[in-house]
């Protein structure tokens, strides 16, 4: 049996080697990282460096840096009331883009009628016009928007909003998750004010996420509330093992950044122009600034979940979107918001690329979809 093209990469990553022999090393430790004594100093020393190396590669200080246990966490974190920036009153509403990650649209600690949502073009870029709207009629906001979505890996002008948001007084949130060691970030050149990450993306473990936040924001309160872990911001006993993985794969991810962004979005470009040969296929967010893994695409007739089995069966593996959405294949929210109809939404299929996909790989996912197009599509 060959053996199978792991095409999800923006579900989860493989876990990098370096990222396993430092959570082996770490999981060696006896200490709690809180206590004083030389055992736990060593602990501790494994979860600083971690902060200082995820910190100081998005622009940030470490001490405001917040390990959580994942990116949703990390999200819910950050969507709270109360916070303020260096000048200026305290946020009192939350805007989220509508077409970013569940764990963002809940609205963390915000209640449901002080949530706004920003509209997105049909590419799925948010639409500054009615951004700057909906700032211009109320009080101070948080504004949450990703870097990239998950789905389409569409980049959003994240700059741009920055301004805007900071204009009219507010502060901005971005979902980095996606993004992160696949395009540059750096929270100072983008005017972020708070940020969040996620181990698993980048080649580390599952069940680790970080929340990184600008100098001088304050007012963030801690979702679990105990020790004074975390600089009081998120109680527990630190995850040492997956945070020293994290860690390690940050410091991977980055050095192999220009390199593998660049064959990915050859590869990417390769796998496109095989997909649109056939059926009438189109891809979405092809016109704007993509991530260089990510395609996501349908074709007349084609049901999502059909196709996904059918990958599956031929050895690939792919989803129809969200892995968050696992088991309940349904439209995506992400095409609704762009103005596609269900029917378009019912049929797409994401294919993303990661640091070890092979051109080979690539002409096996073609392969497949040929016979599925031959197959699913007839007539």
């Amino acid at each position: 049996m060959p053996s199978r093209i792991y095409l999800d990469w923006n579900a989860t990553t493989p876990l990098r080697a370096e990222a396993r022999r430092a959570m082996l090393g770490a999981s060696e430790l006896i200490g709690n990282p809180s206590s004083v004594h030389a055992e736990g100093r060593e602990a501790r020393r494994l979860v600083e460096d971690a902060r200082a190396l995820l910190a100081t590669s998005v622009g940030a200080l470490p001490r405001n840096a917040v390990f959580t246990s994942t990116g949703t966490e990390a999200n819910a974190l950050a969507l709270s009331p109360g916070l303020r920036g260096p000048s200026g009153g305290p946020v009192e509403r939350l805007l989220v883009s509508a077409v970013e990650h569940a764990s963002v649209l809940a609205g963390g600690r915000f209640p449901t009628d002080q949530i706004g949502q920003i509209r997105v073009t049909r590419s799925g870029v948010i639409d500054l016009d009615h951004l700057k709207a909906l700032l211009g009629d109320g009080p101070p906001a948080l504004v949450s928007i990703m870097a990239a979505n998950n789905e389409t890996g569409a980049l959003q002008p994240i700059a741009e909003a920055a301004g805007i948001v900071h204009g009219a007084g507010g502060l901005l949130h971005v979902d980095a998750i996606q993004s992160f060691g696949k395009i540059s970030f750096d929270i100072k050149v983008i005017g972020a004010d708070l940020a969040t990450f996620s181990a698993h993306k980048i080649g580390g473990p599952k069940g680790v996420g970080a929340l990184v936040v600008a100098e001088g924001v304050a007012g963030l309160e801690p979702l679990l509330r105990g020790g004074g872990q975390e600089l009081n911001r998120r109680a527990g006993t630190e995850n040492v093992a997956g945070i020293a993985g994290f860690g390690a794969a940050v410091r991977v991810a980055l050095q192999a950044l220009p390199e593998d962004a660049e064959r990915m979005a050859s590869l990417r470009d390769r796998l496109e122009n095989g997909i649109r040969s056939m059926a009438g296929a189109t891809v979405f967010s092809s016109d704007v600034g993509r991530l260089p893994n990510t395609v996501l695409f349908t074709a007349p007739g084609l049901k999502a979940e059909t196709a996904v089995i059918g990958f599956d069966l031929e050895g690939v593996a792919v989803s129809s979107g969200s892995a968050c959405s696992s088991g309940k294949v349904q439209p995506s929210h992400v095409l609704s918001a762009m103005g596609y109809d269900p029917t378009v939404a019912q049929g797409a299929v994401r294919l993303s690329l990661g640091w070890s996909t092979e051109p080979d790989d690539i002409n096996r996912a073609l392969e497949a979809w040929r016979k599925l197009g031959n197959t699913l599509l007839k007539g």
